[in-house]
């Protein structure tokens, strides 16, 4: 049976990562981006060189008729999704949990939570076996700032980890005898380069020296552990977050 993998979030990070290492191993790759397009279409361009298959769509994690849209594209283009990546995530701005609004709460809400809610509704749709589904694999992209707290700059990205990684094992319990298999995985300080010259940058300095890896860690070292967890060597675990964090 042909291998579909569905990422949100995509385009960039551990996204790209994910889709670029999925790709290497013979899943077909549809990604969504809301941002960052001609990363998008560069990762695409890459895939189909290397003789792989992608797709990439615009679409916003958090907007529910177009997560629909989404993963109607990839029944068209490649089939029943069996394998999703949850990765579609923002920070928003740094700043003491007093000075954060409801806009921002309610953006970083709607990307980070609902967003995995929508997601795995759609591929539960396609993946569970009482739908006449052949069963799958979900990954949730958390944090370790889910239990660290985020405290003076990220307390709001904080809590919605939290929340994924109560998804995760709710959703784990829920879909288990539907044939579905969901886990998470919670990287700690992960050095994409996407934040190069930025104060998030600056503060993953700093942090080094709390890891006992004394290093940070890379997107592909992530991608890995997400790969393996959606693997057949995985097959038995379930309900899992898995830190990926040199230790912090």
């Amino acid at each position: 049976m042909k291998q579909v993998m569905v990422v949100t979030g995509g385009g960039i990070g551990i996204g790209a990562a994910t889709v670029r290492l999925a790709a290497a191993r013979g899943y077909a790759v549809a990604f969504s981006y809301r941002v960052n397009r001609e990363p998008a279409q560069a990762l695409v361009a890459e895939i189909t060189a290397a003789g792989g298959e992608a797709m990439a769509v615009h679409a916003d994690a958090g907007d529910e008729a177009a997560t629909s849209d989404f993963f109607a594209a990839v029944d068209r283009r490649f089939g029943r999704v069996t394998a999703l990546v949850n990765n579609a995530a923002i920070t928003g701005p740094v700043g003491k949990l007093d000075q954060v609004d409801a806009a921002v709460l309610d953006r970083v809400l709607g990307t980070n939570v609902v967003g995995c809610f929508l997601a795995l509704k759609q591929a539960v749709r396609r993946m569970a076996t009482d739908l006449g589904g052949p069963g799958g694999a979900v990954v949730n992209v958390s944090s370790r700032a889910a239990e660290l707290g985020g405290a003076g700059h990220w307390v709001h990205y904080a809590a919605t980890k939290g929340a994924v990684d109560s998804f995760t094992i709710g959703a784990a319990r829920e879909l288990g005898p539907r044939g579905i298999r969901v886990n998470a995985v919670s990287p700690g300080l992960i050095n994409t380069g996407v934040h190069a010259k930025t104060v998030m940058h600056e503060r993953m300095e700093q942090l080094i020296p709390t890891v006992p890896l004394q290093r940070a860690g890379t997107a592909e070292e992530v991608a890995k552990v997400i790969l393996w967890l959606l693997s057949e060597e995985a097959a038995y675990v379930t309900g899992a977050v898995v830190p990926v964090s040199g230790g912090r």
